[in-house]
């Protein structure tokens, strides 16, 4: 390509087709209003309903919205998920991996009835759902994977060995995939937020000995909004990013630095 070719263009998604799982709640819901606003259907199965709130803000961008509940560690589901939003949209062009839980407990308190949930929902679930959008994605010769990773898939996991292990272990997943997909011009990349004010961050928030020491470890002075991690996400998800591959993007307002 030569730079004389390049523009703003670059980052639009019109019309491009998205799934973003739990995207209708917390950093989902702005990963879908983000891709939304970019361009991009986007197709949302999630346990949660929010009354209709995430699709009225993706509607309001001019993109059409499918919200459906759906558990997407039960058998079966993921392969489900990707031919529904086909069956909508007409194709899939992007898939967010967003869904995610946080269990915390003392070493001795955690054990499998803590640790399987989380694998199935952090690790398996984005497998699979990756599994069945690859196969579509490889036919039409494009795509783009995005996992949501965290500062746990660089950093220990203090209360919650299952969190750091599904972290890592969705970084390693992300550059397996790359490997494989990249000659079929899919892209497959990881996003890893910082300390964001979401409802799985209150109680820390709360507890003013632990927000200050976060807020003590992050340059830029604050808490992560959601509405920070918008950019990321678009710029991964579109043509801008076709030579981004296998990588872990930090959104964390420098606490990797201090």
């Amino acid at each position: 390509m030569d730079i004389r070719d390049f523009s703003l263009d670059f980052f639009s998604l019109q019309g491009k087709n998205a799934i973003v799982t739990g995207g209708n709640t917390g950093l989902g819901q702005a990963f879908s209003l983000a891709l939304a606003k970019a361009g991009a259907n986007v197709f949302i199965p999630s346990v949660t309903d929010d009354g209709g709130e995430t699709r009225q803000l993706v509607e309001s961008c001019g993109q059409h919205a499918e919200v459906v509940i759906a558990d997407v560690t039960a058998p079966g589901v993921p392969r489900e998920v990707v031919e529904a939003c086909v069956d909508s949209f007409g194709s899939l062009d992007i898939v967010v991996n967003s869904a995610g839980i946080c269990n915390i407990a003392s070493v001795d308190q955690f054990d499998r009835a803590q640790w399987d949930p989380m694998v199935a929902l952090n690790l398996t679930a984005p497998f699979e759902l990756s599994f069945e959008a690859a196969k579509f994605m490889v036919a039409q010769r494009s795509g783009k994977i995005i996992n949501i990773g965290s500062l746990f898939s660089l950093l220990g996991g203090l209360g919650s060995p299952a969190y750091a292990a599904t972290k890592h272990g969705l970084a390693g997943f992300t550059r397996a995939y790359c490997d494989e997909l990249a000659r079929y011009n899919v892209q497959v990349n990881a996003i890893a937020p910082g300390y964001f004010a979401t409802a799985m961050t209150t109680g820390t928030r709360a507890n003013a000995e632990q927000n200050q020491r976060v807020l003590d470890h992050i340059p830029a002075g604050r808490w992560g909004d959601v509405a920070d991690l918008m950019g990321a996400t678009v710029f991964l998800a579109s043509r801008a990013a076709d030579y981004v591959n296998g990588h872990l993007l930090v959104v964390d307002g420098g606490y990797l630095v201090r």
